[in-house]
């Protein structure tokens, strides 16, 4: 009997040692503060704003402030998430080959940003950016590094982003931009999600605005090939700024010959540039490369 009571005691005395520390792990995850991301698929965001300020899709066609929106998007996700913390805004946005644009390089470069890229096809369409979504959004759940993502997209193919993450006990609240007529978010996202909210043209009028001028003015007719040099250096400058100076290094020993991939590239921006189809025209396209290399080979 006296051995059985001193089990007991040791039993109950372990009980009490456990009870003990499942209340200071309590204690502990209830000083923990809740945490947010913010999730913004970058096309969704131009087309739609682009739309609802500037009266187009057409990025060419108007300025977007990303460091002022993006700004902006924290504070109102700190206004509704109000006992949260954020961890980082995660900005999905497609380009060539995934080499970042200097406009994406500027934003990556932000503090609490992370930039992902996806695909852009010949036709300008984002390809892969709907899967990067979903692996951060399910892969924060999972880890519990978020309880809460404020989504900005439209995309249906966003929907199994936000199953996933629910499903580890995440809540998705969608956010969207006003539309003018019509709807710009697919009816099964909007199912889907734990909340929705729309952001309207007072929130991005400040950050989105029309372009006075284009940024390069169209030629009329044949252009003659100081203007096509001009704008073969132009987008040699961006060019340069996209890729740095390494890039540059590996493709000056090339010179005069550019690879099969940046001259297409080359070509077909110029040609979108001067409104003009530079193809059978072997004067410009060399005008065009001299033009490109003229404003590298200054650089180096």
């Amino acid at each position: 009997m006296e051995e059985m009571n001193e089990d007991l005691a040791a039993l109950s005395a372990r009980i009490d040692r456990t009870n003990e520390l499942l209340q200071r792990m309590l204690a502990e995850v209830a000083k923990t503060p809740s945490t947010h991301a913010i999730f913004v698929d970058a096309g969704y965001l131009y087309a739609a704003a682009g739309r609802l300020v500037a009266g187009t899709e057409d990025r060419r066609a108007f300025e977007v402030d990303a460091e002022g929106l993006i700004d902006a998007l924290i504070d109102r996700a700190r206004t509704v998430f109000a006992d949260s913390r954020l961890l980082r805004v995660y900005w999905y946005d497609g380009a060539r080959r995934r080499i970042h644009t200097a406009e994406q390089q500027s934003i990556a470069e932000l503090p609490d940003v992370k930039v992902r890229l996806g695909n852009l096809n010949a036709n300008n369409q984002q390809k892969g950016v709907d899967s990067l979504i979903r692996t951060d959004l399910e892969s924060l759940a999972r880890h519990r590094a978020i309880s809460d993502a404020a989504l900005l997209g439209g995309d249906e193919d966003l929907v199994s982003a936000v199953e996933a993450a629910q499903g580890y006990g995440a809540r998705v609240h969608l956010w969207g931009i006003e539309a003018p007529e019509g709807r710009n978010q697919a009816e099964p996202l909007l199912w889907e999600v734990d909340s929705q909210r729309t952001l309207g043209l007072d929130f991005f009028k400040p950050y989105v605005s029309r372009r006075t001028t284009p940024a390069y003015e169209p030629m009329t007719g044949r252009p003659v090939r100081e203007d096509v040099r001009f704008v073969g250096a132009q987008i040699a400058a961006k060019w340069l700024a996209a890729r740095g100076r390494d890039a540059l290094v590996e493709l000056l020993p090339g010179h005069p010959y550019l690879p099969g991939s940046v001259d297409q590239d080359l070509l077909v921006e110029a040609e979108s540039l001067l409104q003009y189809s530079l193809r059978g025209q072997a004067d410009l396209r060399r005008a065009l490369r001299d033009g490109f290399w003229d404003h590298l080979q200054a650089q180096y």
